[in-house]
């Protein structure tokens, strides 16, 4: 640390992240829905609050760090077709520290090639299950931060230097935030085994790294941290677009209704289209039932849900299919 430096506690550039929004809005629905889609809201806000519970104990963990660092959460970045979903970012004068934040029940296992397996237990019965890496999640991430950054290079020589140096400087660190959980990676690769750890052992970690390797100032410490935090947006997905189409009015909303709605509602519910002098409300009808179920269609891996794309390379190159909105987090795909 300099003599003359100014920042000797974490400064939160961003601290507040949209789950908070995204729980408040889950929650508001829930005596809007029938009883059956009620039962999946409920477990899609508990896992909104377990990954709540989760980035908090990292907060909790940085708060408590006494080291001069910025620190942005929840972070959102889309770039040539490419979007992802950051939990947090620290910038240190020695390194970059990209953190992906896992509030994940049970027990897991890293094995020698990388692959991730979690083990349940239900009384004496266990229930084993592969989950999608979230080290392969954080090495897109990683990706993407590079190509942001890779646009200010002026020339080939910088951006050349740059390349060279990003897998030393930035960081990819996978954080098991439930204190419960119990990680057996004997097997894993020592590179594999190095970037997933727990999260009160991240503040060692980030000190380790750092030792003898403060290479930037507080001035461009904190210059890099706004770089990235004026590159990010709002996340765009619509979390409760699976719902919309099975939402009731409530007995206040119906009290509070004007005339005026009353009327329109009334209207609406009559409105008969002729076409050719025959009558096609059946077909109208049969048309919002497609637009329902449509809307109804959930990621068969996480349960987001999916929007139309078109597959822009590949074997498969022009053809239409379903995408989960959580991309790059979750790849589910539905075919067409």
């Amino acid at each position: 640390m300099g003599l003359f430096d100014t920042v000797k506690e974490p400064v939160f550039l961003k601290e507040t992240g949209s789950a908070e929004k995204q729980l408040e809005t889950l929650k508001a629905l829930q005596q809007k829905l029938p009883p059956d889609r009620r039962k999946e809201l409920e477990r899609e806000i508990k896992i909104v609050e377990a990954g709540i519970y989760g980035e908090n104990q990292i907060l909790f963990e940085l708060k408590n760090s006494h080291m001069p660092m910025a620190v942005l959460h929840d972070l959102y970045f889309e770039k040539d077709g490419c979007s992802a979903q950051i939990d947090f970012m620290i910038f240190t004068r020695g390194r970059i520290f990209i953190i992906e934040c896992k509030n994940l029940i049970g027990n897991i296992t890293i094995d020698s090639e990388g692959n991730f397996t979690r083990t349940l237990s239900f009384g004496r019965t266990f229930h084993k299950e592969g989950i999608y890496s979230p080290i392969t999640q954080n090495r897109r991430h990683m990706e993407l931060i590079k190509n942001i950054r890779m646009e200010v290079r002026g020339n080939l020589f910088t951006r050349a230097a740059f390349e060279k140096n990003f897998p030393v400087n930035y960081r990819s660190v996978v954080v098991l935030a439930n204190p419960q959980t119990v990680l057996n990676a004997k097997y894993a690769k020592k590179e594999v085994k190095n970037q997933v750890i727990r999260a009160d052992q991240l503040i060692e970690y980030i000190r380790h790294v750092n030792s003898g390797a403060e290479t930037m100032s507080e001035k461009e410490m904190m210059n890099l941290a706004r770089f990235y935090l004026e590159r990010s947006t709002e996340n765009p997905v619509d979390y409760t677009a699976r719902y919309k189409d099975d939402l009731v009015e409530t007995e206040e909303e119906k009290k509070t209704k004007t005339k005026e709605e009353i009327e329109e509602d009334t209207k609406e519910k009559s409105k008969e289209v002729t076409i050719e002098g025959k009558s096609i409300e059946g077909t109208i009808n049969a048309d919002r039932t497609v637009k329902q179920n449509t809307a109804r269609i959930v990621c068969p891996k996480c349960g987001a849900p999916m929007v139309k794309r078109v597959a822009v390379k590949g074997q498969n190159a022009g053809k239409e299919f379903y995408g989960c909105t959580g991309f790059p987090k979750c790849r589910g795909i539905v075919n067409i």
